[in-house]
This record gives structure tokens, C-alpha cells and sequence, in this order.
């Protein structure tokens, strides 16, 4: 017997970390190999880490909440013919000496942060490129930072306890301390930290009564994503009004038969996605990403849908969407929900998408400016299809109306273009009826 251990692994593309949601398995327990063993949730999806091997859980060495870099322990697992403890060690410290710099020989330096300068400890911190991009948002000096990670790396959960504190710590506060620095006068932009930090969050009490939720799991993680969006870009909005008569007379003349061949739904949303990868197809502009020096236009159209599971909400990729019929993006609707439900969805299922389609209607909206899915360029909500009276032909008329809400990364796009973009997805919609539309 001998034990080994069991890392993070990477759960999908550019991610760096995982929060533990929940534990599956406790010291003792008996567990084959992919066996699911913990719950973790990352900044792409929720997914369960399997087991590496076949035995028996010794010790949990991370706890629920924690967040780990890619490749850190999360717990021991003694098995049948293990390695035994001394090579597994062996490899700790040649982990530690290939990331570690070259005049560092004895890993006990990093266990002594303390005894260092702060300009030593500057040039030593380790951190993920995630952890450094969430330290530029919120202006966090890194050198100021003590981290809780293996080897005193600096963690996501190190910046957001942070962050919740309100005490950012800021070059200027190191300044501060050190006597032997020249004195230089402030500009503008190096006024006291206080004027510029947001007010900490602890001064915000509960009264008798009030229920307080803690921030945690997809919540946390919506919650950085949106940030980030409204931090990095600058949002503009456009919106036209659709008439729909013809299309809700299509759908509403096929979906029973629909569904009884097919087994699933044919949903006004699928139209809609349709008619967006079509339009994609001719303004290429739109299925863009802001990349600093550079615009990339992405050749495939993966059109992001948002699926909601009890307080949870996931955005899965359709993939291809311009090259699938109205019945093929109708199914991947269905899949995809599905499993979004069954807490099946994959960080496969959610990478790659290049536009946002947000169904925003089902929830009975008419009107609503959605956060662009970051790096994206746009996002269009679909709102509630409802009737309206109409003046056309000389008289008013009942009609089934929509708005199309279309929020653009205005560093990416202008309105020339994304004007031209809502008016072709409009005439298509407006152009589908029985005698013209195929649904296969």
C-alpha cells in the first residue's frame, strides 16, 4: 500500500484555477478510479474532478471553498502499489525548483517570507495570469500581497478577500513606509488611496430580520464575469422592432407535428438563433473579439445561449450555428438545456463561442440591455413576441411584435455596422412564413 495524491486538473481551456464547491467523498471512503470525488467550480463551468485512482481517501487536504491553482494537491489516496512517500516528495521539489528562480537552491526560502525585504518578496511572487488580470481591475499592488498558496503563491481567494475588505493595497502605501525613498509630488492619479477604492463592504449591517446570502459558487463567478465586462468595455445599445405575424403562423402550423416526429420542441428561439448565424454570416464585424492591438474575427459562428438551472445560470455554444437548419439548432436547444438541468454540461460544451443570443423573452421581458459575454463584441436579447395594433396597407391590424436588443463593444463595433447587422436579422425574421421557410 502507499498513498498518492490527487491535483487539480485543468478543467478546460485557459483556465488556471478551481473552487472546491463541495467535498463527494470523505477520509475512509472507498473509491474506484473516475469516481467522482468533488464538485469544483471554475470561471467556465461547474464540473466533477474523477478520481485518478482506485482506493481508499486518506486525507482531504484542501476544504470546501478553497480555490487551487491547476496541478495543486486536493487530497491522499492510499492504493495498491503507490510510490512510495519519499518519491513523491522527490517530485514536490523538483515542481518546486523548475518555478522557482535559478538562485534559489534550498525550498526553505520560500517558507520564510518574512525575513526577506519587500523588494526581494516583489520580485518572487507567483501568481497565475488570471489572479494578475483580477489585481489589475481592482488596482492591487501584487508586492503587497502575502499569499495563502503553496509556496506562498497568491490566489484568486487572496484578492477577493481583498476585494470584500475594501483595504486595497497600492504602491503608494509601500512609498509610505519606506523612509530612505525621495520624496516626489502626486499627479492626478496618485491621490490618497481613499479617494479612489470603493467603500468597504463591511460597512454595510444587517438589520433584525434581513437573511444574508453568502457569495458563493456560479453566483461569485457571474459576478466577476459581469465586472470585468463592465470594467473593460465600453457598451453601446440599438434595438428595432420585429413583426413576427408570419413566423409565429409557421411555427404555430408546425410544432405539433414537430414534436411528434422529432420528440422535442420546436420553440420560437430556434428561429430567432437562425436568423442571427445567418446575419453573422454577411456582418462578419459582429462575431468579433477585442484581442488590444488587435481585432480577431472569428471564422466559425459558436452562438452562446443562456440555459438557467434553479439559481445557476450556464451559456453553452452551439456550434456551427450558420452551417444547421432550423430543426438541427432546434435540437442542440434541447441537448444543451438538458444537460444544463441534469448538471451534465461539460467545459467542452461551454467553450468557443463567438456571439451571445440571450432568450430573454421567456421570462415575459419586452425590453433590456444585456452585459456582453467577455470577449465577445455583442450580445442580442430576443424579447417577448407580443400583440400590437399596427397601422398597415391604410388600416391597423393585430400583429405579433418583437424587440431585438443588441448590446456592442464599441471599441469593436460602431453603429453603422451594427445598425446594418439588426436590420438584415430583422428582414429575415420578417421574411419567414410557410410558403417560404423550410424548418429542415
Amino acid at each position: 500500500m502507499g498513498l498518492e495524491k490527487i491535483k487539480m486538473p485543468q478543467l478546460g481551456e485557459s483556465v488556471t484555477e478551481g473552487t472546491i464547491s463541495s467535498w463527494l467523498v470523505k477520509p475512509g471512503d472507498q473509491v474506484n478510479k473516475y469516481d467522482p470525488i468533488a464538485e469544483v467550480m471554475t470561471d467556465k463551468v461547474n464540473a466533477e474532478v474523477p478520481s485518478s485512482y482506485t482506493g481508499v481517501i486518506k486525507e482531504l487536504i484542501a476544504e470546501e471553498g478553497d480555490t487551487l491553482e491547476v496541478g495543486d494537491f486536493m487530497c491522499h489516496i492510499e492504493v495498491e502499489g503507490a510510490g512510495s512517500a519519499d518519491e513523491e516528495e522527490t517530485k514536490q521539489e523538483e515542481q518546486k525548483q523548475e518555478t522557482a528562480p535559478k538562485k534559489e537552491t534550498k525550498p526553505a526560502a520560500e517558507k520564510k517570507p518574512a525575513k526577506q525585504s519587500k523588494n526581494d518578496q516583489g520580485s518572487k511572487k507567483r501568481y497565475s495570469p488570471a489572479v494578475m488580470t483580477l489585481a489589475q481591475e481592482h488596482d492591487i499592488d501584487l508586492n503587497q500581497v502575502e499569499g495563502s498558496g503553496r509556496g506562498g503563491r497568491i490566489t484568486r481567494k487572496d484578492l477577493e478577500k481583498i476585494i470584500e475588505s475594501g483595504e486595497i493595497p497600492t504602491a503608494e502605501q509601500e512609498q509610505a513606509v519606506e523612509p530612505s525613498a525621495a520624496p516626489q509630488q502626486p499627479t492626478a492619479s496618485e491621490q490618497p488611496a481613499a479617494s479612489q477604492k470603493p467603500a468597504p463592504q463591511t460597512n454595510i449591517q444587517s438589520a433584525e430580520g434581513d437573511v444574508e446570502i453568502p457569495v458563493t459558487g456560479v453566483r461569485k463567478a457571474i459576478a466577476s464575469n459581469m465586472v470585468k465586462s463592465k470594467t473593460e468595455i465600453p457598451h453601446a445599445w440599438m434595438m428595432v422592432e420585429v413583426d413576427v405575424t408570419n413566423l409565429v403562423q409557421l411555427r404555430n402550423a408546425k410544432k405539433n407535428q414537430f414534436k411528434q416526429q422529432e420528440g422535442y420542441s420546436l420553440t420560437y428561439f430556434a428561429f430567432f438563433v437562425k436568423a442571427v448565424a445567418q446575419a453573422l454570416k454577411e456582418y462578419p464585424q459582429l462575431n468579433s473579439q477585442w484581442a488590444g492591438d488587435k481585432i480577431i474575427q472569428k471564422k466559425a459562428i459558436n452562438l452562446n445561449i443562456a440555459v438557467a438551472k434553479d439559481d445557476e445560470l450556464f451559456v453553452p455554444v452551439i456550434r456551427d450555428a450558420d452551417e444547421k437548419s432550423i430543426k438541427g439548432i432546434a435540437k442542440d436547444i434541447t441537448e444543451l438545456a438538458n444537460k444544463a438541468r441534469q448538471g451534465k454540461l461539460t467545459s467542452k460544451d461551454m467553450e468557443g463561442g463567438t456571439f451571445t443570443v440571450n432568450n430573454t423573452g421567456s421570462f415575459g421581458s419586452v425590453q433590456s440591455m444585456g452585459v456582453i459575454n467577455h470577449p465577445q463584441a455583442a450580445i442580442l436579447q430576443v424579447e417577448s413576441i407580443v400583440k400590437k395594433p399596427v397601422f398597415q396597407d391604410g388600416m391597423f391590424g393585430a400583429r405579433d411584435m418583437v424587440n431585438l436588443c443588441l448590446s456592442l463593444d464599441h471599441r469593436v463595433l460602431d453603429g453603422l455596422v451594427a445598425g446594418n447587422f439588426l436590420a438584415r436579422v430583422k428582414e429575415i425574421l420578417e421574411k419567414m412564413s410557410e410558403e417560404h421557410t423550410s424548418i429542415y
